[in-house]
């Protein structure tokens, strides 16, 4: 089974503490660079969405960015990207980034990244889409989310089929042949 053509990329738009966050976010932009994978992220040149966008350029790949203009002052644009697009509304962002991808990765970030990988992840319960989606664990950032989630199911909120659907790795490319 092929893997997907492109993969919207869900990521904080700071760097975070660690580098290990921004090594592995460039690591990720020129790994699927390399795969032949479409990039779709959130269109800023600052954090961590930079730093999958340059490795994905970098490496010869094609980066779609989508970013509200509300933000377009605030997360500062990324001006290389092969497609820039600029929406009205966050809601409108996560529709057409979700549009644009045949999957959904996440690395670490804030609450606007949870934001995303949930209404994502709900989207998929509610069969809205039935694509791929996965957190690449850096340096152990998502333990306590999962932990939560499995206690979740443990407590009877989220059943075991829907928590299954959240792929989870430290690895990347044992994520993407999960996809």
């Amino acid at each position: 089974m092929p893997g997907p053509a492109s993969l919207c990329v869900f990521c904080g738009s700071r760097a975070g503490v660690d580098p290990a966050y921004a090594r592995a976010a460039t690591d990720v932009g020129a790994k699927l660079a390399r795969r032949g994978i479409r990039v779709v992220t959130g269109g800023a040149r600052v954090g961590l969405m930079g730093a999958v966008a340059d490795g994905a350029l970098g490496a010869g790949g094609n980066v779609t960015g989508v970013l509200p203009r509300g933000l377009v002052d605030r997360e500062i644009p990324h001006e290389g990207l092969d497609d820039l697009r600029v929406v009205a509304t966050m809601h409108e962002r996560k529709m057409l980034m979700a549009e644009l991808a045949d999957g959904f990765l996440v690395l670490p970030g804030g609450i606007g990244t949870f934001d995303e990988l949930f209404e994502s992840f709900t989207w998929a319960h509610l069969g809205l889409h039935d694509k791929p989606l996965g957190l690449l664990d850096v340096a152990g950032y998502f333990g306590p989310l999962v932990a939560l989630l499995d206690h979740a199911v443990r407590e009877g909120f989220l059943s075991a089929t829907t928590r299954a659907r959240l792929r989870v790795d430290d690895d990347l490319d044992a994520l993407l042949e999960a996809f």
